[in-house]
């Protein structure tokens, strides 16, 4: 089988080629070295490769298959590792000079959970530093360059990890959540991307920003390969205090979801609409259109002071990444990015009472999301008001101004401090030939609901059948 061929093939369609022995694990790695090898002087998508570490792996996963022990769907899969998950033997550097020497004793749980259904580290993928930001700065490594347009970004923090996907260098890729930072490079890259349920998925070895708001989840083309890689992640871990025990879920055969019946809530509060641009929001009514027609019910609907769950999404991550930097940004703030270190050391000079009254907004919300799921099973808005901006984009322009480059996460972040699931998925393009996105969320533990209403609207559709160029 063509090496092109197999680095444009989903996780999916791969697992069915290498379970039916069509290809095997080490012709599958072997695509994606040579694709990687020809695209990366491109685009910068890896801190850490480890092609030796990975050819071992394929001959490992494809000596057990011709043994007859083949594990799942995962088997012989590369998987691209945000470089905050520890790996065992391999640095992890988070992105940051603070730790570009550390190498891990032990795997993060899911890293160790995803090599036990058979899948294996393909490398360490680029990074805002300690993923505090949601554009590309990183002084260190370089910003990764977005496969779609090269001048442009790819979104942050998990950037690498959405542009390794979308080039077709490795099939699926894991990142990290608190304000967006597997949705937005998912929706600018053209990938589906998941924020599971807070809880249901370890954090164990997964550098923290914001350990009440990180959300560990998977950057892949299709909301399927997202349900594959949940069924191998998910799990009680005590060594995460906010791990969850709230028993497994088969989210494959949560595919089989659809939207007949749905009752699905279309946000319309002007914190969303008064800053999306109107190709954003002309590929948006078009999904909705898609989705009234397979069977759903939509309906508009105000959440309502959403400015103040935004702010108190910030105050927290600041107050909380502060304590985590606290110690090592005194011994050695010049090693931070200097965007980075600002926004840590904000922490130093904020009131108590500050972060007290962000928790209390976060529980009001708590009421106010519990009231809206009571009568919708799910909310829909788009992913980012904008595409990807251009690299050296400070600011996005729109009809009535100009709104901040980080702002492009204001609409992500705001599902982030109750906990809910959220999944990204392509709607379209921009008249640049840039993706857009729609997210779908539901109410805590409704993954298989959230993955299940993205695969329909997968299954209606092609925007995610598309790649760049390169």
């Amino acid at each position: 089988m063509a090496d092109t061929l197999l680095t444009t093939m989903t996780v999916a369609d791969l697992a069915k080629c290498i379970k039916a022995k069509d290809v095997s694990p080490v012709d599958v790695v072997e695509a994606f070295i040579k694709q990687t090898t020809a695209t990366e002087p491109l685009l910068n998508a890896w801190i850490t490769l480890i092609p030796d570490q990975a050819r071992a792996a394929a001959k490992q996963a494809e000596a057990e298959i011709a043994a007859g022990n083949y594990k799942g769907p995962l088997h012989g899969i590369p998987v691209g590792l945000k470089d905050l998950f520890w790996t065992k033997g391999v640095r992890t550097t988070s992105g940051s000079a603070i730790t570009k020497d550390f190498v891990p004793s032990e795997d993060a749980t899911v890293v160790a959970k995803l090599q036990d259904a058979g899948a294996y580290a393909f490398g360490k993928t680029n990074m805002v530093e300690y993923a505090y930001g949601g554009s590309e700065h990183n002084a260190i490594y370089g910003a990764p360059k977005n496969p779609w347009k090269l001048d442009h970004v790819t979104g942050g923090s998990s950037s690498g990890s959405g542009a390794a996907v979308a080039a077709g260098q490795v099939p699926i890729a894991l990142g990290s959540d608190t304000a967006g930072s597997v949705r937005a490079p998912a929706a600018l890259c053209g990938l589906t991307g998941l924020k599971p349920t807070y809880g249901l998925v370890s954090r164990f070895g997964v550098s923290p920003l914001s350990w009440s708001m990180d959300h560990v989840g998977p950057l892949a083309h299709t909301a399927e390969d997202v349900a594959i890689a949940m069924n191998a992640m998910v799990g009680y871990d005590a060594k995460d205090p906010g791990s969850i025990n709230h028993g497994l879920e088969d989210y494959v055969e949560a595919l089989r979801n659809d939207f007949k019946g749905l009752r699905i809530g279309v946000l319309q509060d002007d914190f969303i609409w008064d800053v999306t641009l109107p190709e954003v929001k002309t590929a948006f009514d078009d999904a909705i259109t898609l989705i009234s027609g397979l069977g759903a019910a939509t309906e508009p609907v105000y959440i309502g002071n959403l400015e103040r769950l935004a702010l108190a999404q910030v105050t927290i991550t600041t107050a909380e990444a502060n304590t985590y930097h606290h110690e090592m940004i005194q011994r050695a703030p010049e090693l931070y990015h200097p965007v980075v270190r600002r926004r840590i050391e904000a922490g130093f000079f904020m009131p108590v009472a500050a972060y007290v009254q962000a928790q209390r907004v976060r529980a009001l919300f708590e009421e106010r999301y519990a009231s809206l799921f009571a009568t919708f099973d799910l909310l829909v808005a788009p992913t980012t008001p904008a595409p990807a901006l251009e690299a050296n984009g400070q600011s996005v322009r729109l009809p009535n101004g100009e709104m901040p480059s980080r702002e492009t996460v204001r609409l992500t972040r705001i599902f982030n401090p109750n906990g809910l699931p959220a999944i990204s998925m392509p709607t379209g393009f921009s008249d640049q030939g840039l993706p857009v996105a729609a997210q779908l969320v539901g109410k805590r533990f409704s993954d298989g609901l959230v993955i299940g209403a993205a695969h329909a609207y997968q299954q209606a559709t092609d925007w995610h059948t598309h790649r760049p160029s390169l």
